[in-house]
């Protein structure tokens, strides 16, 4: 039986501008026979971003007035939540980093070309185009990325209202693979404050946070920065979250001296602790919020207090906040306002101006939100003693995102690093261990020429990590002792680690032994089996003092300190 002929149906992928009045939001009087509309402005209200409002005007008349609508009513739609629930934030963000940026580039080509740019032009060359148009600014290489990925959401979504022809594979596809590969390790992002300068600061902003609590304050936008530094440094909590803090933040918790501090996150559309999603009240999320001590409480309660008699003057959109203040700003002053990411950053330069702080360098100490919360981050993960699980549930995060961005090797993890270098080198060089060959592994057949041996100024290899798989290892029974204490202490780093690196650096080394070691030397009568495990069970009770927990900083601080040694 002959099989069925499939039928090709034909598309047409010709646009036309006689639908674009079917999408323009009631508030405009955009018609095709009205470019530019009206009203070129987009107000975005407050929001997190701090964009208040967008002016289309410059882009028309330029030779790109059908794009130029198309895009004005789009973000339009964003706002209107037509196409996508997106926050106001986001959506600024798209008009003002992606549409001019965007617009900008066809302006350029429209002078070059000397015609009209319509929706029918945007096709994979003039994508290729603005990339390299991109790649020869001064952005850096997160900032591109960040700029095309908003500007391919907006013509995504007008690819999906059919205004633009959007080819999705082939070598014609209108947005490339990855145009800008590995731009996020480009990005410089802020480290955790040295245990020095953290304590510097800690100081600092406690001190000037005191007068809050006075009688007769006068609430300023400085000493509610001061109060939200001290929070997020407690916290670890994002700028948003803070910054959009309401009266009914603190909630009670089981114990008399803690309380729970509820913060919405905006980009999970729930609370900034990790909740159960199953569950939509915020009661049912109160246990898994994070939990705040007494003299925070205190400080949030007097923030609370401060502001109500303010709450009934300010506008609609801040009336649940609690950073509110009164402006002293010329054009404005006397009304009701709340803090902003400006005024934390103008305001943060001041107190690390007043209290003199500087870095290791001897510049102004660099202090943000982002940067306490990296710092906090850190703290906790030395105080649980390198338990990057629960590090990453106080941070809100999962443990692959806690150790990728936020884990940095800690001070004490430098110094057991140079430590083990010198234990190592000490053992090899003066036999204090026992043999001339003894490494905290095994045994070498040659230290200083080996393969993994750095081969220069008579330098002794400890390389340990590598030993495995080196041609020059050896082990004897005698040995059994000292590998297993390795193999125990390289199990108890996976819980440490994020699950990449423990894949791609550590994840071979128990398997090689098991395989290579213990398999190979019982099939060869090298090790009897209940040698084997003796040493395996003392190993883990009572490990070798090189592989104590107590002695070294995590493996991932080894290996990184060995790359770069």
């Amino acid at each position: 039986m002959a099989g069925k002929r499939k039928i090709h149906r034909r598309t047409d992928l010709s646009i036309s501008t006689s639908h674009l009045k079917d999408h323009s939001p009631p508030s405009s009087e955009a018609s095709p026979r009205r470019i530019p509309p009206a009203e070129t402005r987009i107000n975005f209200g407050f929001s997190a971003e701090g964009l208040r409002s967008f002016d289309y005007a410059k882009y028309y008349g330029v030779n790109i007035d059908e794009i130029t609508y198309a895009i004005q009513v789009q973000i339009e739609r964003f706002l209107a939540k037509q196409d996508a629930e997106l926050e106001v934030s986001t959506i600024a963000g798209y008009a003002s980093r992606g549409s001019r940026t965007f617009l900008n580039y066809l302006k350029l080509v429209a002078t070059e070309r000397q015609h009209e740019l319509t929706l029918a032009d945007i096709d994979r060359g003039l994508i290729d185009g603005f990339i390299s148009h991109l790649n020869t600014s001064n952005r850096d290489a997160p900032s591109r990325s960040t700029v095309y990925h908003a500007t391919k959401q907006i013509i995504r979504a007008l690819g999906r209202r059919g205004l633009v022809a959007i080819v999705h594979a082939g070598e014609q596809r209108t947005f490339p693979r990855s145009p800008f590969p590995n731009a996020h390790r480009h990005a410089k992002g802020e480290k955790p404050l040295p245990r020095k300068q953290r304590r510097e600061f800690t100081a600092a902003v406690k001190t000037a946070v005191m007068p809050l609590f006075r009688e007769d304050v006068v609430v300023t936008s400085e000493l509610l920065t001061y109060g939200l530094l001290v929070l997020a440094l407690h916290t670890g909590r994002n700028t948003t979250p803070l910054l959009e803090m309401t009266s009914d933040c603190l909630r009670p918790h089981p114990r008399q001296d803690l309380q729970f501090l509820i913060l919405w996150k905006r980009r999970g559309h729930n609370t900034s602790k990790v909740s159960i999603r199953a569950e939509t009240t915020i009661e049912s999320r109160i246990e898994s919020m994070p939990s705040v001590n007494l003299p925070v409480i205190r400080l949030v309660k007097r923030v609370i207090d401060l502001s109500h008699a303010l709450r009934s003057e300010a506008p609609p959109h801040l009336q649940e906040r609690v950073w509110l203040y009164r402006s002293r700003e010329r054009q404005n002053i006397g009304a009701v306002t709340a803090l902003t990411a400006a005024t934390i950053h103008s305001a943060t330069r001041k107190l690390i101006a007043n209290a003199g702080l500087k870095d290791s360098d001897g510049n102004p100490l660099r202090i943000n939100v982002s940067r306490l919360r990296k710092t906090f981050g850190n703290r906790i993960f030395e105080i649980l003693d390198g338990d990057l699980g629960s590090t990453a549930i106080a941070l809100g995060n999962t443990p692959t995102v806690a150790g990728r961005n936020y884990m940095m090797p800690t001070e004490e993890s430098r110094r057991n690093w140079k430590f083990l270098g010198e234990f190592l080198t000490n053992e090899l060089l003066t036999n204090s261990l026992g043999s001339s060959e003894r490494t905290p592994v095994g045994r070498c057949t040659d230290a200083k020429d080996g393969q993994y041996a750095p081969k220069r100024d008579e330098q002794t290899c400890f390389s340990f990590l590598d030993c495995l798989r080196c041609r020059n290892y050896a082990v004897s029974e005698d040995d059994l002792y000292r590998l297993f204490s390795f193999y125990w202490r390289v199990l108890r780093e996976r819980d440490r680690v994020d699950r990449r690196v423990w894949s791609k650096h550590y994840a071979h080394i128990p398997r090689l032994i098991e395989r290579d070691v213990v398999e190979a030397g019982l099939k060869m009568k090298i090790f009897s089996a209940a040698s084997v495990e003796g040493a395996r069970e003392q190993a883990r009770i009572d490990p070798h003092p090189f592989w104590r927990n107590d002695s070294l900083g995590s493996l991932e601080d080894l290996r990184t300190g060995e790359e770069g040694a």
